[in-house]
């Protein structure tokens, strides 16, 4: 059975908009007979990594630090698909992911360096399980080129892991997205397809281009959403000042 091991750092947990993209792709690999677990940072007790590099020299594979990190070390190994969700509020992913990535890097990779693919990479330990990873991110501006630095952080992750970059569920100007329903603008193509990107992963070790198109397509024109978003916000603005 497909391993998946799949993390949300949004500061809202389940209440967030990653969540509408996560939830429907995660879905879809659970009816493609895939075993999914979903944790939140939020709710885990990572630390940045210190550098010293205990979790090579003096405990091989585990962190000095005593946090909840090095339990999760195991399922890292064990996982055939890692899916990193993070909102991007300006650029990147979020702190709590980062922590996260950080802390997979010295533990995970062998304790040499070696060149892999015309550049210099960590080696891979004895008994490495390459991996498919996944991006799922929403952001609140309307534009795609948004997500680029969190797409060029994973991509980059999945080179120095010797694991495959297998794509991103991206959904951009997903402020209003929880409300658009009621709006009148259809979106329920965007969470099927979602989901059908999660069964395709797991069925075919892949995600159709016209899938991934259809979760991050246009859902109103910019400036409708600029207007949208604004009305929103003053009325939110409103709302905290007369409580």
């Amino acid at each position: 059975m497909i391993q998946v091991l799949a993390f949300n750092s949004s500061p809202k947990t389940d209440k967030g908009n990653t969540t509408l993209i996560l939830t429907p792709f995660l879905d879809g690999m659970r009816e493609a007979g895939a075993h999914v677990e979903l944790l939140y940072t939020k709710k885990l007790d990572i630390n940045p990594c210190q550098g010293e590099a205990n979790c090579w020299f003096k405990h091989p594979g585990r962190c000095f630090q005593d946090d909840d990190m090095n339990p999760l070390l195991p399922k890292f190994r064990a996982a055939d698909i890692l899916v990193l969700a993070s909102p991007v509020y300006c650029d990147g992913i979020t702190g709590p992911m980062k922590n996260l990535i950080d802390r997979l890097a010295l533990p995970l990779m062998g304790t040499a360096y070696c060149m892999r693919d015309g550049h210099s990479r960590l080696s891979l330990p004895e008994g490495f399980r390459s991996k498919k990873l996944v991006l799922v991110s929403s952001c609140g501006l309307w534009e795609t080129d948004n997500f680029e630095p969190a797409v060029i952080h994973v991509r980059a992750l999945s080179r120095n892991m010797a694991s495959e970059f297998a794509g991103a569920l991206l959904r951009p100007h997903a402020t209003l997205l929880r409300g658009m329903a009621d709006m009148g603008v259809p979106i329920q193509d965007v969470f099927d397809s979602a989901k059908k990107a999660g069964r395709q992963l797991v069925e075919k070790g892949r995600m159709s281009e016209d899938i991934l198109q259809t979760v991050r397509r246009e859902l109103m024109p910019r400036e409708q959403y600029i207007d949208e978003v604004n009305r929103f916000v003053e009325q939110a603005q409103g709302e905290l000042a007369n409580t």
